[in-house]
């Protein structure tokens, strides 16, 4: 192959995070460049150069690019979206507004619900309707939705979502009205809900529709910009993007349906999680990602993360169910459970010490950056406590200003009227205590047990807290993958091409027309198959899982559901009786159900996946780097601790706590009641004893 190197590219809040990989060999080098949140590409390339001059490598040998990024999540966050407009059935124009009709905080009176994307003024109405299987009630008036669309053009809309009421059984008035403004106004950006989200629900079926529309005109400029600066930049290779699947595709259908990029970078978190578990020999892992701006937990079952069929985005409360815009595309199962590297601790109103959300970001960055930020944060804690070494943070590569952080910790401390070494501890312990907390029930709400599970961490900041994290949850194994201040690119990497659609169909089982669902089934398979020829995956090696959407009838939620092959309505029986019971531990007598939707996914391995990741080895002799003092919560003290060189460690060799191993990327603590042994993998495994 003459471009055999693969590169990622990850632009987090704080960090871009970029990995070159050899899947002939699995060399690995990393570079981890600032974010520049005015031109996020200037810093995805200015750390590309970088990171080709430290592998050695020129442009002409990167065979492929993947990329995430957090762009077009923080648009909706920040609403720096495109004007965009809503085609709505008459008599639905006010869907967005209101919503569920329910408060997510039932007794806040100065409750702040998620406000529109659209304003009023620019959600227009089309005569027609269809019933809700499908047919005709009111036909199309063609002209007078032009019209409302007329009005639209020229108050500036640049962009338009199309959703028709009960489109998901029927998509004709939304392709014929579609097709008329598209030849109309060929500049105008237009999305349709028939494609987007195809399933009942009117409210979460327009909202991600009219989400996609937003940040549509935006992903097309940013990707085509990249386009053109990686080919500028010599690299031959094709572009693709992570999915919040898990998987990868091709840029013409990350144009077509960016709403499917909104948790990219967390889902490659999730996937190297899986990843790095199955090399360790872990089929049950807890994915534990914690950067600079948040913290995200993952359930990883049989060396697979858990996939949700929808999610919130850009919530008014982050921690808050019900807070945010739905948004009704496949995503990993990822849960916010706390705050980053970056994240402010201030004084509360009642005296008690908060941290975050605020994050300090990459511009300014916390205190220690030495970049104008005042403000103590997480990052700055973990240096006062002894966890990260100010002379080797990046592996030496940024100069740390260890005053700036003494000055923020002394205005911090003050205003709480305690040490500031206190002060440091109760960040960290606040932190990690919230993070325990929220994944604690996370994981319950799932039926699921945390002990039965080891924390793995990725993440800068991830592997600092993950020991103390895992103490407080009861989890006894603790594993740091290498190179995991990197790990959503090295997940990126990793990743397989992927595709999920889905179809509505609303039928009682014992009355189901199975082979009719066969035939959907295949034709959602053979619409797969079209996209992922498209990025070059070897659909010969595919896998493909049929699921369902089910529910008993007269329920108001429904659970998916992994279909038996052939279908026969006992076979569907059962599965549905065994995923609801393990849910719910029993199921009701005698109660019909019914198919609410029908899923398939698809995914195929990408050529130039490796198998396996090696980093940069040193020498033995250079395996212990000395002592330093740590404070370790568990004995509430300070220790005089050894600090480890892991690149230097080789496969076998175990440590008795407390210590420190440190990586270019990240810092890895381990208490004083553990034992450390590295893998073959070059992971570490740090168990409680």
């Amino acid at each position: 192959m003459s471009a055999p190197l693969s590169l990622g590219i990850d632009i987090g809040g704080t960090f871009t995070d970029l990995v070159i990989h050899d899947p002939r060999d699995g060399r690995a080098i990393i570079w981890k460049e600032s974010t520049t949140p005015d031109d996020p590409t200037r810093g995805a390339l200015e750390g590309m150069r970088r990171v080709l001059e430290k592998a050695g490598a020129m442009p002409g040998q990167i065979g492929r690019v993947v990329h995430a990024t957090t762009l077009f999540t923080n648009a909706l966050i920040e609403r720096k979206g495109a004007r965009t407009g809503l085609l709505t059935t008459a008599g639905f124009a006010d869907v967005l507004e209101i919503a569920r009709e329910r408060k997510y905080e039932l007794y806040d009176l100065f409750i702040e619900m998620p406000k529109p994307i659209v304003p009023r003024p620019w959600r227009r109405e089309a005569k027609e309707r269809l019933a809700p299987d499908g047919t005709v009630e009111i036909a199309l008036d063609v002209e007078a939705a032009l019209a409302e669309v007329d009005m639209l053009v020229e108050q500036g809309v640049e962009s338009l979502a199309i959703c028709l009421l009960h489109s998901y059984a029927n998509p004709v008035h939304e392709r014929a009205i579609g097709a008329a403004i598209a030849e109309r106004y060929q500049n105008l950006s237009i999305s349709l809900s028939s494609d987007i989200a195809p399933e009942i629900r009117e409210y979460l079926r327009t909202s991600t529709t009219v989400a996609n529309a937003y940040i549509r005109p935006l992903a097309e400029i940013y990707l085509e910009r990249l386009e053109q600066a990686l080919a500028a930049s010599g690299i031959p290779g094709g572009l693709f993007l992570m999915l919040s699947n898990g998987g990868l595709t091709h840029v013409s259908e990350a144009k077509r349906a960016p709403v499917q990029l909104l948790e990219s970078g967390p889902a490659a978190g999730a996937l190297a999680g899986a990843w790095f578990g199955r090399n360790a020999g872990l089929e049950r892992v807890l994915a534990f990602d914690m950067g600079g701006t948040t913290a995200k937990l993952a359930l990883v079952d049989d060396g697979e993360p858990l996939v949700a069929y929808g999610f919130e985005a850009a919530r008014e409360k982050r921690f808050l169910r019900g807070s945010g815009l739905p948004m009704q595309i496949a995503t990993v199962e990822l849960i916010e459970i706390g705050a980053g590297g970056g994240s402010i601790a201030y004084r509360s109103d009642l005296g008690t010490l908060s941290v975050g959300p605020e994050s300090s970001g990459a511009q300014p960055g916390p205190a220690c950056y030495g970049r104008g930020g005042s403000d103590a944060t997480v990052t700055d804690a973990d240096l006062t406590l002894g966890y990260l070494n100010a002379d080797f943070f990046l592996g030496g590569a940024m100069k740390i200003d260890k005053a700036a952080t003494d000055r923020a910790f002394g205005a911090l401390a003050s205003s709480l009227q305690v040490e500031p070494g206190r002060a440091a501890f109760g960040i960290h312990d606040v932190v990690n205590e919230n993070m325990a907390g929220a994944a604690r029930v996370a994981i319950a709400e799932r039926g699921r047990v945390p002990s039965e599970y080891a924390l793995l961490a990725t993440g800068g900041a991830g592997p600092v807290h993950a020991w103390h994290v895992a103490r407080k949850l009861g989890v006894k194994r603790v594993v740091c993958p290498p190179g995991a201040g990197a790990g959503s690119t090295i997940g990126m990497l990793m990743a397989p091409a992927r595709v999920d659609r889905v179809a509505s169909h609303s039928a009682p089982l014992a009355s189901a027309d199975l082979a009719n669902l066969e035939e959907m089934f295949a034709g959602l398979e053979e619409e797969s198959l079209d996209v992922l020829r498209l990025t070059g995956a070897d659909v010969g090696q595919r896998t493909t899982r049929r699921l369902a959407d089910m529910r008993y009838i007269g329920q108001g939620s429904e659970i998916t559901v992994t279909m038996p092959s052939p279908l026969t309505e006992a076979g569907v029986r059962a599965a549905f009786e065994a995923a609801y019971k393990a849910l719910f531990a029993r199921v009701p007598p005698g109660a019909a159900i019914q198919f609410v939707a029908v899923r398939l996914s698809v995914s195929a391995p990408m050529p130039g996946t490796g198998g396996r990741l090696t980093l940069t080895r040193h020498a033995a002799s250079g395996a212990e780097k000395g002592m330093r003092p740590v404070f370790f919560p568990d004995e509430g003290r300070i220790l005089q601790t050894r600090v480890w060189n892991r690149y230097a460690l080789s496969p076998g060799t175990r440590i008795e706590g407390p210590a420190v191993f440190e990586e270019d990327e990240s810092t890895f603590i381990v208490g004083p009641d553990a034992t450390a042994r590295l893998l073959d993998d070059g992971s570490i495994l740090a168990e409680a004893k």
